[in-house]
């Protein structure tokens, strides 16, 4: 791939070049290996989007809220990517990639940039080069990075190391306060959004807001959030109510963040857990190597075979590892 060329046509706002370079970063190829790190080290990161991570349980209506609110944004002039994240096969390692069927009217807006990937077996709701998306999304001048996970639980949080806001879908009658005081991504969320607030199950939707609300009351006060944060709010994708209210609270809470400090701090912290993650999964791939490679299935031979213990096992390829 010709970088001299591609990195100004990405950074001119080109369509089809930000598209052959997410194709770039996520191929698994050495030698695109080399030429995507090449790449993000000439976009650098001078520019900034507003990153929002978008999360919740299959069928609460995600990618149905992001085209009602992408629409809104685009429609105030906004720049708007989505990269949306399909759950691969575990069978055949396949994804559906539908996510543009699903936001028709929003892939026809010549604002608006979508691009699904395969988790690849990726844990945490995002796919593995999902970070470096966002960078090339950054780099061509989008102002709003819309990350849709795949429908996680409770305990999947990988998103809200991506972005600056992290935003939690909920379904109506999904459940009661106790729910919501549970650890794991209700912990993580900066704004809860009771979605289908609409037609007969409206009522269920305030019910379920207010159940939220009394938890979130109780969660213990995070630094980086004003008075009145995280929040729970009722909105209808289908009828396009309450999403221009959500939006002025990401905007409020964003700002806030920026002016108190926490906007950079957090981007740096983030910076630092892609670093690790990326160090950790480099030491991984030194067991898929000779002579490694080779010790690691003779440990697991005899692991299957019943002659010693996983643990035993374990110890023994890491003493190894130590004496390379």
């Amino acid at each position: 791939m010709d970088l001299a060329h591609l990195v100004p046509s990405l950074q001119s706002g080109d369509r089809r070049s930000l598209a052959r370079a997410i194709t770039l970063v996520e191929s698994a190829r050495a030698d695109h290996r080399a030429q995507a790190l090449e790449l993000l080290q000439a976009l650098g990161s001078t520019k900034q989007a507003l990153r929002i991570g978008l999360s919740g349980t299959p069928g609460v209506g995600k990618s149905t809220f992001i085209e009602s609110f992408g629409l809104m944004l685009t429609g105030q002039g906004k720049r708007v990517a989505v990269l949306a994240v399909d759950p691969s096969s575990a069978r055949s390692g396949g994804s559906i990639l539908g996510d543009k069927t699903r936001m028709e009217r929003l892939s026809r807006d010549p604002l608006a940039f979508i691009r699904p990937s395969p988790s690849q077996a990726q844990m945490g709701g995002v796919a593995r080069r999902t970070r470096e998306a966002v960078a090339l999304c950054e780099a061509a001048g989008f102002d709003i990075i819309l990350i849709e996970t795949v429908g996680v639980g409770q305990s999947e949080t990988v998103v809200a190391e991506l972005c600056d806001l992290f935003i939690l879908l909920l379904a109506p009658a999904g459940g009661d306060e106790l729910q919501g005081v549970k650890r794991g991504i209700m912990e993580m969320a900066d704004l809860i959004l009771v979605n289908k607030a609409d037609g007969d199950l409206k009522p269920a939707a305030m019910r379920t807001c207010a159940d939220y609300a009394g938890a979130l009351r109780l969660l213990r006060k995070r630094p980086q959030d004003p008075p009145g944060y995280p929040k729970a709010m009722t909105v209808s994708a289908l009828e396009d109510a309450g999403l221009g209210l959500a939006w002025t609270e990401m905007q409020t809470l964003a700002e806030w963040r920026r002016v108190q400090g926490h906007w950079q701090t957090r981007r740096g912290q983030q910076a630092q857990h892609w670093f690790k993650e990326e160090l950790r999964r480099g030491l991984l791939a030194v067991l898929d190597v000779e002579p490694t490679k080779g010790l690691v299935a003779a440990q697991g031979a005899a692991v299957a075979a019943g002659t010693t213990t996983p643990e035993a096992a374990a110890r023994q390829i890491l003493t190894l590892l130590h004496k390379l």
